[in-house]
């Protein structure tokens, strides 16, 4: 035998819902051979479940709600394997579809495509299967993958159970906490301020307080804050730089004995005049500081010739 197409049709054979081909074939012939169906099984008599043509073999199976289960197979296919081959497919449908409907029928569309592929191999030769084989054969039950699931929920068990312990753990730790600092028990407080909730400790300032805080209330007072006070920066003192001069022991009076000499060549007071009560000026009109007292010197005299050239 050799089946060359298994179809389900709907609307009395006009409309084909599903189609499954087992050899190679042109959408336009398979298209032509449903769509001559319909024209078929209206002249022929309904004395028989098959029609024959020129090339090919129709043999059908009306099911409910006007539908029709088909096959198309070869003139040389034997007739008794295709009906026995038809037969199965009829219990298939409905078994794997959940019903005859033809909304059933789209949404299970692919899993009836699965189903024909293991009543009939490539080629159109039918499988010694049965019903219990091709449904163990769909749900592709596989031992390896149930122990796999059953491993992966196991760790999770394990894990959701290791996570209550823990949250129960932290609850209760949170718990004693709590009734050590309302019964006064809690951990010493660190020097200079008070510990966290319930005060366990006793804060500078408050150490009158404390046997109310051993009868488990603890009472405060207003502390006392005094300013501190400003540490006093000590005056910085001055100390006059100590060093070498330049020429020595009175070589700045001689400086000024020098310009003095310059200066009375060319009329010029280059220090300004002096007086006991009057402060010393330079001819900027700058106040000077107060000559050195005067130390015993060898008078100097320079000559100065210019001369010009036009």
């Amino acid at each position: 035998m050799v089946v060359l197409s298994a179809s389900i049709l709907t609307q009395n054979g006009t409309k084909p819902i599903v189609s499954r081909q087992f050899v190679e074939m042109p959408r336009m012939r398979v298209e032509g051979l449903l769509a001559a169906f319909p024209k078929l099984i209206s002249s022929h008599t309904r004395q028989h479940t098959f029609v024959e043509t020129d090339t090919v073999r129709y043999i059908y199976q009306p099911l409910e709600n006007g539908m029709f289960l088909l096959l198309i197979t070869t003139k040389t296919s034997n007739i008794v394997e295709d009906l026995g081959t038809l037969r199965l497919l009829a219990k298939v449908v409905p078994d794997v579809a959940g019903g005859l409907s033809e909304t059933m029928l789209n949404e299970k569309m692919f899993e009836l495509i699965f189903a024909f592929d293991e009543v009939l191999t490539a080629g159109g030769y039918k499988e010694d299967i049965s019903l219990s084989d091709i449904r163990t054969n769909l749900e592709m039950d596989s031992h390896e993958e149930k122990m796999a699931i059953m491993m992966e929920e196991a760790k999770k068990m394990e894990a959701k159970k290791a996570m209550e312990e823990k949250a129960e753990q932290i609850k209760k730790r949170q718990m004693e906490n709590l009734k050590n600092n309302l019964m006064g028990n809690g951990p010493t407080a660190p020097a200079g301020g008070m510990v966290g909730i319930g005060g366990g400790g006793v804060t500078p300032g408050y150490e009158h307080n404390s046997s109310a805080a051993g009868s488990g209330m603890t009472a405060f007072s207003t502390p006392s804050f005094e300013k501190p006070t400003e540490p006093v920066e000590e005056p910085v003192r001055f100390v006059p730089k100590k060093g070498l001069t330049l020429g020595g022991i009175g070589g700045g009076k001689k400086k000024n004995d020098f310009l003095s000499a310059m200066g009375k060549e060319e009329n010029l007071n280059l220090f300004g005049t002096t007086s006991k009560n009057s402060k010393q000026t330079d001819i900027l009109g700058f106040s000077a500081a107060a000559p050195a007292p005067a130390a015993p010197t060898s008078p100097l005299t320079i000559a100065l010739e210019e001369k010009y050239t036009v």
